[in-house]
Formats: structure tokens, sequence, C-alpha cells
């Protein structure tokens, strides 16, 4: 069919309305599991965060003579720990034309980017403290770092060849653990899961809660014989059952108690952590902020800070199972 030369079409309109929904749609990851987990405790006073932690003498043979002299062995001291405080900013600057402009989406320029960079602060800390990374007290022209949660786990950390294991030192500094090269690293097996989770209630007697994988790894975790069920009652399902069939296991039922299975975007996903959130907590020598800054000129200024570090209570009943495959 042939279109006339005489009808007006959309390409050579001219005056059109341009139509652009007042919705802006970002689908970054934002669940930070780890840190919910953890919670925050007591205020930060210095930079440097200490903590103590101890522990028993070994259970052994214990039978005393009737009216025997009373004999002592000498009292092991407390652990002393430390941490130091990391500063996480972010800053804005936008222009008096830009805030003045009517847009789509937000009311306000300044608003919407504030928004936005107090959501990545919040990614920054997840990353920041589920990393195997070393502490580091800083210097005028070095930023002091904290110490992620991979880093400081020794007592129950199944690693592949070549891997060793950092953890804090007399120093009162926490080292990073060594990775196994690429070459080294081992597909993440339900044994090796095992063996973490008994080493773990053998130093303690209890059980790791919570287990955070990467998304490759969590895929395989859900295909572990001890997954708690796949099926759930769902009175919506029309079926001679009722029941819904999943696909992910989200609870791990172990010899010792059961764990919640959870991916995170922001931890590595070569490493599964094995976390008792109630041995860890954030401390904030600054809670989060948002400092207007002085005007030079047309524009509005804006910084996002927040000054914080990771508390590690007592690494003994966590643990990593590290080196693993991630495709």
């Amino acid at each position: 069919m042939a279109v006339a030369t005489t009808t007006t079409t959309r390409f050579e309109q001219i005056g059109e309305r341009e139509q652009l929904t007042d919705k802006i749609y970002n689908l970054a990851p934002m669940k930070t599991p780890f840190m919910t987990a953890v919670g925050r405790g007591a205020a930060a006073t210095n930079t440097k965060v200490e903590w103590q932690n101890d522990d028993l003498a070994a259970a052994a043979e214990n039978a005393a003579l009737e009216g025997d002299t009373a004999s002592y062995s000498t009292a092991a001291p407390t652990t002393r720990l430390a941490n130091h405080t990391q500063i996480f900013t972010k800053s804005v600057e936008v222009s008096g034309t830009a805030q003045a402009l009517s847009t789509a989406g937000r009311r306000s320029e300044l608003l919407y980017q504030v928004d936005k960079r107090t959501k990545e602060i919040k990614r920054d800390m997840e990353f920041a403290m589920t990393q195997n990374r070393a502490s580091s007290a800083g210097s005028r022209l070095t930023a002091r770092t904290l110490a992620g949660f991979e880093a400081w786990i020794t007592t129950n950390a199944g690693r592949g060849t070549g891997g060793a294991d950092g953890g804090h030192t007399a120093a009162q500094t926490v080292t990073a653990a060594t990775d196994a090269s690429s070459t080294n690293l081992r597909t993440f097996t339900e044994s090796l899961l095992k063996a973490e989770i008994k080493s773990v209630w053998d130093a303690t007697g209890d059980h790791t809660p919570l287990i955070i994988v990467g998304s490759f790894n969590k895929q395989i975790a859900s295909g572990f014989s001890g997954i708690a069920t796949q099926y759930q009652d769902h009175g919506n399902v029309q079926s001679s059952k009722g029941v819904a069939i999943l696909g992910a296991a989200d609870i791990y039922v172990s010899d010792f108690g059961k764990h919640k299975i959870v991916p995170d975007h922001f931890s590595r996903g070569r490493t599964a952590m094995l976390v008792s959130p109630d041995l860890w907590e954030a401390r904030y020598l600054r809670p989060f902020k948002i400092n207007p800054l002085a005007k030079v000129g047309d524009s509005d200024r804006r910084q996002l800070i927040a000054e914080c570090t990771l508390c590690s209570k007592n690494e003994k009943g966590n643990g990593v199972v590290a080196d693993l495959t991630t495709s």
C-alpha cells in the first residue's frame, strides 16, 4: 500500500509533546544482610576501638583427694583486640539552574542526589565489612581502614591449597588472609560446609545461624541434601497436595542446628561466610550525617559522611569456606 503525499505523518509533525514518565527506575541491589544481622553496638569514642575476649581451660579429668591442700594454676589473661574506624563519604554538588528546573521523577535534584549517595554509602559499608581486608591506623596521607569479616577468621577456616589465615596480631592489627591462586579454587560442596560447621561447634558448642554466600554458590547450596525442605504450604495452589515446590533452599539443617543461607551482592563470591551475628557489631564514632558545605558559586553542596568500625567479639564462633569457584 502507498501513503498519499498529502498525508501528514509523525515524521513531518512539529510540536509534539514529550512523554516522560514521572518515575525513575533503579534496580541496583540494596540489601545488606551482614550489616542488618550484626546491628549496631555502643558508640565508639576513639578511632581505635578496643575490646576483650576470653576462654576457658580445656575440660580435663578433675578428681581431688578428700582434705587435699588447694593447688593453683596461673590464670590466663584476657585477649585485647582492636579495629580502626573507617570514614565513608560521598559529596554532591548541584547547580542553581539544575535545582530550578522542573524535573521528572523527583521534586528536587539535590535531594534526589543526596538520597542516591546515602544508599551508595550503605552498600560501601556492607562491602568493607564483609571483605578480606586488613585494618590500618592510617596516617596524614593514608586513609584508615577497618578489617572485614574474612580477615578475622582463623579458628574455623577451610582454605584451598596456598591459602593462609590472616587474623588479629599481638600488635593489635588485623592482617588479611592469603587467597589461594585461581588455579586452586574449589567447588563448594556440602562436605566442605559441614566440616566448618563442625569446627565451629567443636570450638564453641554452638552453631552459626547465618551463612552468607554469593549468587553462584547460593544456587549450589540449594542442592545440598541438608536443606530443610523444598516444599511449603501454599493455600492458593490448586493441586492435590496443596503445596508449592520451591527451587531454592533458605534453611540448611546440620547436626548442630539450623542455618539460614543468604546471598549477598557485596560479599566475595569466592567465600561462604559462617556468621554468628551476636558475635559482631558495628560501632560508630560518627553516625551518618549530611553536612551543608559553603557555597562558592552558583551551586549547592552537600557532604555525606559516617565513621565506624567492625568489632569481632570472638572469631571462634564464626567460620569461612574460602577459595571457592564462582562460575
